[in-house]
């Protein structure tokens, strides 16, 4: 009854999780993954009792069968849900807890070839495993934790937190809110008082004199997004997301969330701060020739010669 128990249990998660499941009995006949957990069991229920060539063996036939290599001496929980699951490899002393979902091509595996030790990772339950990635190593995944598609894990993941890149980077949900310290917001001006350019303000642009109107060359790009690209790259520090990226929703297959890229963020701040500068350099140059200096497509740089002829 147990055995029954467990197997539907396993279809219904199948039939919840996938939607291109459109039957129990296609999900029964069908999938690899159910399978794969299925003949996992009665080479795990050997292993447990010494027969370990028995065990071994039976779980080199689900591999055949399934293309999914799973040691006997793996301890897989309930509602355990392998999509597609070709190439999926999990090693002898992996764990993985109730409700997780690995995707094709999942490697839990281990770096350190020591037997009697804890060489594969433990993976809690509720736990989602992108396709193609890596878990390397005898540490824990933590409860509903996300790996990226072709992520390198070789570091334990908190509980509730997604890893991503490889090496793989780990993106807290506080993130966002960690960033914001209290008192870090500007106070308000007084009453009365004139208000702060932006661009002043950020220390990017000198103060001019009093009436002065600002000079064409002058610019309120300060490089921030660049330095911040800069900072999320240093191994020691923590990536900081914005609050879209941080507690978005997992995309199992990796998919580009385009302007959520802060590479992409980077080069649309490059483009904009190009785009300005061509403006500027324009009206700098229309203003060279109205004072009477010809400016050859606006292409040839001045010379110091030239530049002090004009000055005098």
């Amino acid at each position: 009854m147990i055995m029954f128990k467990q197997l539907r249990e396993d279809i219904d998660c199948i039939h919840q999780r996938d939607p291109a499941a459109r039957s129990r009995l296609e999900i029964l006949t069908c999938y690899p993954g159910l399978h794969a957990i299925l003949v996992h069991r009665l080479a795990h229920g050997l292993w447990r009792r010494g027969w370990l060539w028995a065990g071994r063996f039976v779980s080199h036939l689900g591999r055949i069968l399934t293309g999914i290599e799973i040691h006997p001496g793996a301890q897989i929980g309930r509602r355990v849900f392998i999509d597609h699951g070709f190439g999926v490899v999990i090693g002898e002393t992996a764990v993985v807890g109730d409700d997780c979902t690995i995707y094709q091509g999942v490697t839990l595996g281990g770096t350190r070839l020591y037997k009697g030790e804890k060489r594969h990772p433990t993976l809690e339950e509720g736990v989602v495993v992108g396709a193609g990635a890596q878990i390397l190593g005898g540490f824990t995944v933590g409860a509903h934790a996300r790996v990226g598609s072709n992520a390198v894990v070789i570091k334990p993941v908190p509980p509730g937190a997604t890893a991503v890149g490889n090496p793989a980077r780990v993106i807290l949900k506080d993130d966002a809110h960690a960033s914001e310290e209290p008192g870090s917001a500007e106070a308000p001006a007084p009453a009365g008082a004139p208000a702060q350019a932006p661009a002043q303000a950020a220390g990017s642009v000198p103060p001019t004199d009093e009436g002065a109107a600002p000079l064409p060359c002058q610019t309120d790009w300060t490089a921030k997004p660049l330095q911040d690209l800069l900072d999320r790259g240093r191994p020691e520090a923590r990536t900081a997301q914005g609050p879209t990226q941080g507690a978005a929703e997992f995309a199992a297959y990796a998919v580009d969330r385009g302007d959520d890229d802060p590479l992409i963020q980077v080069l649309h701040e490059l483009i904009d701060h190009a785009a300005s500068q061509e403006k500027r350099i324009t009206r700098l140059c229309k203003a060279m020739e109205d004072l009477g200096q010809r400016v050859e497509n606006g292409q040839k740089p001045l010379d110091a010669e030239r530049l002090n002829r004009m000055v005098e």
